[in-house]
């Protein structure tokens, strides 16, 4: 018996598949066997996306008319499965929606779950995911046991995103149940964060300032730098308990995972639990007065100097080329 049957949990937002969801189909779709987009809501536009990244069979539950995700998309995962569907495996996203669904799905199922991986591997009908533990120094493989599905969370920018997969991208139906009184709660109304550039984990160069900036109003060299470099700004967990940023700009085990292909970090020491967010990244340049700071031992251009005087310089020659 082998591993054929796997499923992930997509989101769309505008018509557009998420990073997340993208990833999550082209690891699946290398394991072999058939891939299956599950559709938080009405694919849409993104069906397209999906199937172009994996997925053979892609299950929409049609409109959440504001029941909450993690309620309602599990009872209708549940009621597939019950159905005849059953996936050999479940592949979640390690966000909000993600863990939500996983969670419930967990119980209706009486499944265990392994949550916050980076990897997958499937050898016959075994399935192993690898985790990462104690800040990312050391990483723990497990194997599932038990009867399938087997349910599992992948931290985001764990796996590159490739197209080119060719699938039919059949559309099927996948209508919430009732819900009874755990459908009680709905959402009255979303926030969306007003913002300008490329998205922080997606940016192909991430600019990064920490305490050694000194000061809040100093971010803006940040700022600055990544405006002319077309890319965003980041944060590490310092400045950002501190306040001088907002959480959306943290780059860490608590924040956000980076990949750019550029990676600035300035007056950032090197704390274990910023480094997990953005060791991925393809060329690192890190700026800072301590020549023993720990972000210099991933560092592939490091540069020993006060970040208030090479900041500046950096960004007058920016200008200056313009």
């Amino acid at each position: 018996m082998a591993v054929n049957n796997i499923w992930v949990f997509s989101q769309a937002n505008d018509d557009e598949a998420t990073t997340a969801s993208l990833e999550l189909l082209t690891k699946a779709r290398s394991l072999g066997g058939t891939v299956t987009a599950f559709v938080a809501g009405i694919a849409g536009g993104a069906a397209a996306q999906l199937a172009d990244h994996g997925a053979a069979k892609i299950y929409e539950t049609g409109d959440l008319a504001g029941a909450l995700p993690g309620a309602a998309v599990s009872a209708a995962m549940q009621a597939v499965i019950d159905g005849g569907d059953v996936p050999d495996l479940i592949m979640f996203p390690q966000n909000y929606e993600g863990r939500d669904v996983l969670s419930r799905l967990s119980v209706k199922l009486d499944r265990t779950v392994l949550t916050n991986s980076t990897d997958v591997t499937v050898d016959g009908d075994s399935v192993t995911v690898q985790t990462p533990i104690f800040g990312g120094s050391k990483l723990v493989n497990s194997t599932f046991t038990g009867a399938a599905p087997f349910l599992a969370a992948f931290r985001p920018k764990s796996f590159e995103a490739a197209g080119g997969a060719g699938a039919a991208g059949e559309l099927a139906s996948a209508p919430i149940p009732d819900l009874g009184s755990t459908g009680g709660a709905t959402i009255t109304s979303v926030h969306v964060e007003e913002t300008s550039g490329p998205k922080l984990d997606e940016a192909a160069v991430v600019v990064s300032g920490g305490r050694g900036l000194g000061e809040a109003d100093k971010f803006d060299m940040v700022e600055s730098l990544a405006k002319l470099l077309k890319g965003a700004p980041g944060a590490s967990r310092a400045i950002v308990d501190a306040g001088w940023v907002p959480y959306s700009y943290q780059v860490g085990q608590t924040g956000k995972v980076v990949k750019p292909t550029v990676y600035v970090a300035a007056g950032i020491s090197g704390a274990t639990q910023h480094m997990v967010g953005m060791k991925g990244a393809k060329n690192i340049i890190a700026i800072n007065k301590d020549k023993e700071a720990p972000i210099f031992g991933v560092a592939d251009l490091g540069i020993v100097g006060d970040v208030h005087k090479v900041m500046p310089a950096l960004i007058a020659a920016l200008e200056a080329r313009r």
